[in-house]
């Protein structure tokens, strides 16, 4: 290979690299978010990934939460991330599945209410 060839490989690869991935769909709504642990009542946008499903919520243009929400983890911020189980004892309650926030997520509107641990999710 020659000069030229290996440049515009590694141009390529630079571009490919660097892209940001496009979410598949995304929507604004009004979330609460109601636990023991959290209390969120704000504006925020649901996008929906290949693999995950990105929740921010904002309260006077000021993100207040980020959550990357995978089904086997959640990352809260760019750096913390915590298995789904030990999300889930941490802000939840240890009788849920790992998989629950991916899936209850997966849906535009949510009403999700929990009276015996006190947990409230609504998305509308």
């Amino acid at each position: 290979m020659n000069i030229k060839t290996i440049s515009i490989i590694i141009f390529t690869l630079f571009f490919i690299g660097c892209a940001s991935k496009q979410p598949l769909k995304s929507f604004s709504s009004t979330i609460i978010i109601k636990t023991p642990n959290m209390k969120y009542y704000d504006k925020g946008f649901i996008f929906y990934y290949q693999d995950y499903i990105k929740l921010q919520l904002f309260n006077i243009g000021t993100v207040v939460l980020d959550l990357d929400v995978y089904q086997d983890k959640i990352c809260k911020g760019t750096f913390e991330c915590l298995s789904a189980n030990d999300f889930n004892k941490q802000y939840l309650h240890k009788s849920y599945k790992s998989d629950f926030l991916f899936n209850l997520f997966k849906n535009k509107k949510v009403n999700y209410r929990d009276k015996k641990n006190n947990i409230l999710i609504k998305i509308r």
